[in-house]
């Protein structure tokens, strides 16, 4: 079978060059292939997922008014989420700063009441006892005020808290309340996930561990989206799964929009030691019939190459086929449409 599959590829490409021959000369931009002593590694599937979730809940229990958000929405810390009903409160609050005011008119008369009678006592007009009574009424006037002051600070702090703001910067990934709901003190109404702490958790067998390293940059690519990006490994999981005997890796990755958690994610880890590849770049590689090409160039015609991939290093991969040597040309812009044995002129080299 994949001698049929050769077979059919190379009729495929003998068809192509005898149509190239025919077609102007391609402008092409080429760069050179380089050798590097690199790991090789392979592919592994794992899940996203947010290492911080806040479930928030409210402090006091109240009637919910307005919600400022819907599931899946991008939130900044500190912005307003929850509005509870204070109309009730702002009333007690309003007593209770007629409170203070009243205590202060009954400070302000004790206080000249107690200076008479401290003059009048030093003189002998005054009974110890009317003295004492000033005093106590003087200072129970102070206290009543600062009574009303510890409650009303309350208050304030039961009204600030009355609006459930955003405890960082998330994702809303539940939502459990809405307009109208009566809510109790500590019910979890929102679950956020934090976008500064988005992770991989991706299993690997126990004998790799040795090629990882904490801090290592790894290749990652988000399969909804096919975004390729660069993680980096934070850590790994301290129990091993008892049958697999896999460990799981966390590979952080930078804050994304329009993910899900549990989403899919490929992630490229080293699976050996070192050794020299020809590293090429990732423009430079082409599709046919489901195999990996390049093109380079002899003679100033374009001549297809395969490719076998044996690692992936950011925007570049390594490759062990032994055509390549150091220093070959290799089209790395405008190779979509060039043709096996088609005339190239080259404008420029990378």
């Amino acid at each position: 079978m994949r001698v049929l599959q050769v077979l059919l590829i190379l009729t495929i490409i003998n068809g192509s060059m005898m149509y190239a021959q025919a077609q102007p000369p391609a402008r092409v931009v080429t760069s050179k292939i380089v050798f590097e002593k690199v790991a090789q590694n392979r592919s592994f599937i794992g899940t996203l997922y947010y290492e911080r979730i806040s479930h928030v809940s409210s402090e006091f229990p109240g009637l919910v008014t307005r919600i400022d958000f819907n599931s899946g929405d991008r939130i900044n810390k500190g912005t307003p989420l929850v509005h509870l009903n204070t109309e009730i409160l702002e009333k007690e609050i309003l007593i209770h700063q007629n409170q203070i005011e009243q205590a202060e008119l009954y400070i302000t008369h004790a206080q000249k009441n107690y200076q008479r009678m401290d003059s009048l006592f030093k003189k002998g007009g005054v009974s110890e006892k009317n003295y004492d009574d000033a005093i106590f009424v003087y200072q129970e006037a102070l206290l009543k005020k600062m009574s009303a002051k510890t409650i009303l600070e309350k208050l304030l702090i039961q009204k600030r808290k009355s609006v459930i703001n955003a405890p960082f910067d998330g994702i809303i990934l539940e939502k459990n309340v809405d307009s109208g709901d009566w809510v109790q003190q500590g019910k979890p109404l929102i679950s956020i996930g934090s976008v500064n702490d988005l992770f991989i958790k991706v299993p690997v067998a126990e004998t790799l561990l040795k090629f990882v390293s904490i801090g290592q940059s790894v290749p990652v690519t988000i399969n909804a989206y096919n975004k390729e990006m660069i993680g980096i490994i934070d850590n790994l999981s301290p129990i091993a799964d008892a049958k697999t005997k896999n460990v799981f890796l966390k590979i952080r990755i930078p804050m994304l929009t329009k993910v899900a958690q549990n989403m899919s994610a490929t992630v490229f880890i080293s699976t050996g030691d070192g050794k020299k590849m020809a590293m090429i770049p990732r423009d430079a590689l082409i599709k046919f019939q489901g195999n990996d090409f390049v093109y380079t160039i002899k003679e100033e015609k374009a001549v297809m190459m395969p490719v076998n991939i044996v690692t992936y290093l950011g925007d570049r991969i390594g490759a062990d086929n032994e055509h390549f040597t150091e220093g070959m040309p290799i089209v790395v812009d405008g190779n979509e449409r060039l043709r096996p044995g088609q005339s190239v002129i080259i404008d420029g080299v990378n």
